[in-house]
């Protein structure tokens, strides 16, 4: 049975879901089997909000203040686990929430999800990836194709909007000018830039 909460470097994760329309270039699950404290990352079906709940109170949580929807899979795949699991912390443990999502979630799920997400989100990290839609879609190689630069970037937007903390990162595997431009694009739509070191540890 794979892990639903782990601790990875330092911080409290939670893994809710498997899926995930992209297959970018570096991800980390194409280059390790677990990650962090957990023993298995890979669900057999994506976990029910019962038992993210039940995993969440089974978890020694005392030294944490943040926890960040993360795993081996997209979280906005699993969006009513994600807002339930959300909501029950904020209720129950009055953690901080980060979010870190590819920023399909509009696509994934067919409407605009972003007036719930921000509702429930302390901070949005945002994978920017690269600075146009050719390179993104060979970083990515995700489902929806060339649009989904422009659908990220507009999701992007619509989270600023919405005075939510949001970053754009970037993993350092594409060049320092691509990281460049990819700077300017969070700069222009409001949101903080990180340029992440790639890393398999």
């Amino acid at each position: 049975m794979a892990d639903i909460v782990y601790e990875y470097m330092g911080g409290l994760y939670l893994n809710i879901t498997n899926d995930c329309p992209c297959k970018c270039v570096f991800c980390i699950r194409d280059k390790m089997e677990t990650l962090g404290s957990a023993s298995e990352m890979w669900h057999e079906a994506n976990p029910d909000f019962e038992s993210i709940k039940k995993a969440l109170n089974e978890f020694d949580t005392s030294k944490y203040s943040e926890v960040v929807f993360c795993g081996y899979g997209e979280p906005t795949c699993a969006f009513e686990n994600l807002v339930k699991t959300a909501k029950y912390i904020k209720e129950n443990y009055g953690f901080k929430i980060r979010v870190n999502t590819n920023g399909l979630g509009n696509l994934i799920n067919k409407r605009d999800i972003t007036p719930e997400l921000c509702e429930i989100a302390d901070v949005i990290s945002i994978s920017l990836n690269a600075p146009n839609a050719e390179r993104y879609l060979q970083v990515t190689r995700n489902d929806f194709g060339i649009e989904s630069f422009d659908a990220m970037l507009d999701f992007t937007k619509k989270c600023v909007e919405k005075n939510a903390n949001v970053r754009m990162t970037v993993v350092d595997v594409i060049k320092p000018e691509e990281i460049e431009e990819c700077a300017k694009i969070a700069q222009a739509i409001g949101a903080k830039f990180v340029s992440r070191e790639y890393t398999t540890e």
